[in-house]
């Protein structure tokens, strides 16, 4: 993962893929994301197209991304509503996202209209999403009065600044300095689908890097992985057959709620909310056919004392 050379993300396509696939189609009036598949190319809406239409191919590998796309858009869903509400909840003029891929929401949010966002990823991930934003833009909506081809999807937010950083060897501190983030200010910090790809070490030295530009006033809205058998045995099975779009991004670090609470609480974070996704879905009337994966995965919310 700490490879210059590395190729953008095909989770954070994926998760894309999910959203655009549920966007108008479950948990209604609480979940939304039509910028999502402008985001997409025409091979990765295809088969968001598929699954909307609840038509699987006949293939083995393309009826594998078919349920790839699927099983996402149950796990995005509920995980993407606690988050949403979260940051709903504790708007700040400053709103940092770590891991941010794909993310749609200084696109989609009209509550961050006065927020300045900070878009934290790998140098290739945060390449491609550049070329996403500039490619949605140039195909103008029937609602759009220009063709803005060159430029990028402009954004709800008041400014969207876009902040290179490999988790790995990256000093996370230096590069918000030098993006302009003030840490006197209180900051809303998003981290979500990143933690289970880092080593233990290298969450501690995030959570420590973000800590130290927290003033009070500040919140972490986190999502992580909590051991899990079942979505374990899962995931190996996947890879071992093949069948897995993201298989060259294993997990590395797994949280229980405890030792996450304990690591946050280190660096002057109180948890004040910890959700396991599957409670959340059926709180939101999503699908919960994928238990497991609802079950480990999880969206805690922490603040500064």
């Amino acid at each position: 993962m700490s490879e210059r050379g590395r190729a953008a993300s095909r989770t954070a396509v994926l998760v894309c893929q999910g959203r655009a696939a549920a966007d108008g189609r479950t948990a209604h009036g609480r979940f939304a994301d039509p910028v999502a598949a402008r985001l997409l190319r025409d091979a990765e809406r295809a088969v968001v197209d598929q699954v909307r239409a609840g038509t699987p191919p006949q293939g083995w590998r393309e009826r594998t991304m078919y349920e790839s796309v699927r099983a996402c858009a149950e796990v995005v869903v509920p995980r993407t509503v606690a988050i949403d509400e979260a940051l709903r909840a504790r708007a700040t003029g400053q709103l940092v996202i770590l891991g941010a891929g794909l993310d749609s929401r200084a696109w989609r949010l009209a509550e961050l209209a006065r927020t300045d966002v900070w878009e934290v990823d790998h140098p290739a991930s945060q390449q491609d999403k550049r070329a996403r934003l500039a490619e949605a833009a140039a195909v103008p909506r029937e609602s759009d009065e220009d063709d803005r081809h060159g430029a990028e999807l402009p954004a709800l937010a008041r400014s969207v600044r876009f902040t290179p950083v490999d988790f790995a060897i990256d000093d996370l501190g230096t590069a918000l300095a030098a993006a302009g983030h003030d840490p006197s200010a209180p900051t809303t910090w998003l981290w979500e689908g990143v933690v289970p790809y880092l080593r233990r070490d290298e969450v501690r030295a995030t959570v420590a890097a973000l800590a130290a530009r927290t003033a009070l006033g500040s919140a972490l809205v986190l999502n992580y992985q909590a051991p899990s058998a079942k979505a374990a045995v899962g995931r190996l099975l996947t890879r071992v057959l093949g069948s897995s779009v993201t298989g060259g991004e294993p997990w590395r670090s797994l949280w229980r709620p405890q030792q996450m609470a304990a690591l946050l609480a280190e660096y002057g974070l109180r948890v004040v909310a910890d959700d396991h996704l599957l409670d959340l879905a059926h709180n939101v009337g999503s699908p919960a056919r994928a238990r497991a994966s609802l079950r480990s995965g999880r969206v805690a919310v922490a603040e500064s004392r």
